[in-house]
């Protein structure tokens, strides 16, 4: 007869807890106030950004007077002082009025033909084959470093030969040339990381490159496209050396008829604010516009 047998146990074996090894009280504590004090600091940071804007407003809707008595701040305990009357007054001002059309005819224009030039080549150097691509690309990329400085005097010169010298064209023309190598380096980067699967799918589908261009590359490219937009469009509204240069009487935009409002009226803040305002505001609309696609082009393209 067999004894029965008896299990053994197995000797225990400690676990060790997985994760992150506990923090101490005074480490939480530390972690806690630094959180603290760096969203302090950034708020702090951007109420001082804001504070110049907030006091052009509020100086817009002031009267000539109240300015001179007093500081923008008063507007909180006053509002009684906030008038349109300076508003008024510019924009019943031909000149301003005028120029704020021109600058609108500059700009647009020059942001869309960036942004069509810039997306074809753009995809031409990241899908197409032809011969000295990437020495071309190369040079597109050396155009980024060329300053704008330097091809004043010779592109001054070349458009008073082509009588395009102090017209709307001659300004958007020169805009176009310094923008259009930001561009196809941006949009270049941006459509070589679409997949190569999707555009063979496409190509098999009996898509040529302008469908495929049209179709394809330009709506997953849109977060690069309204990047480019942006930068484009605030560069050329905000403007005042080219069009100092190259623009005329009849062709200067706001910056410039701004600037010559300020020796015309020995520089008074009622006449200036509201103009400032107004060049102000409306690249603010556009960069809210499109925020959304602004920081996920930037990195996407920027980055290879």
């Amino acid at each position: 007869m067999t004894a029965p047998s008896v299990p053994v146990k197995e000797p225990l074996v400690a676990v060790e807890p997985s994760g992150p090894p506990p923090r101490s009280l005074v480490s939480r504590l530390a972690s806690g106030a630094a959180g603290g004090v760096m969203r302090v600091f950034l708020i702090l940071i951007a109420l001082l950004w804001v504070t110049p804007t907030v006091g052009l407003l509020a100086s817009s809707f002031r009267d000539p007077t109240d300015i001179a008595e007093s500081g923008w701040w008063t507007v909180f305990s006053k509002p009684s002082e906030l008038t349109i009357e300076s508003y008024s007054t510019l924009l019943g001002n031909e000149d301003i009025t005028d120029s704020l059309l021109n600058t609108i005819w500059i700009t647009v224009p020059a942001t869309a033909m960036v942004i069509v030039i810039g997306a074809m080549a753009g995809y031409a150097f990241a899908w197409m084959d032809f011969k000295g691509r990437d020495w071309w690309f190369l040079v597109v990329v050396a155009l980024l470093v060329v300053p704008v400085q330097v091809a004043l005097i010779p592109l001054a010169d070349l458009f008073g030969d082509l009588g395009l010298f102090g017209t709307i064209f001659g300004v958007v023309l020169f805009h176009v040339g310094f923008g259009l190598p930001f561009a196809i380096f941006l949009l270049r980067n941006f459509f070589a990381e679409i997949p190569r699967e999707l555009l063979e799918a496409a190509r098999l589908d009996g898509a040529g490159e302008i469908r495929l261009f049209t179709t394809v590359v330009l709506p997953l490219g849109a977060p690069a496209i309204a990047s480019l937009g942006i930068f484009q469009f605030l560069w050329v509204w905000n403007d005042m050396l080219v069009a100092l240069v190259f623009s005329g009487s009849g062709s200067k935009p706001l910056t410039v008829a701004l600037t010559e409002q300020t020796r015309q009226f020995s520089g008074n803040i009622e006449t200036l604010a509201p103009g400032a305002f107004i060049s102000m505001v409306i690249p603010l609309a556009v960069f809210f516009a499109f925020q959304r696609q602004f920081v996920s082009g930037v990195m996407a393209g920027a980055v290879k």
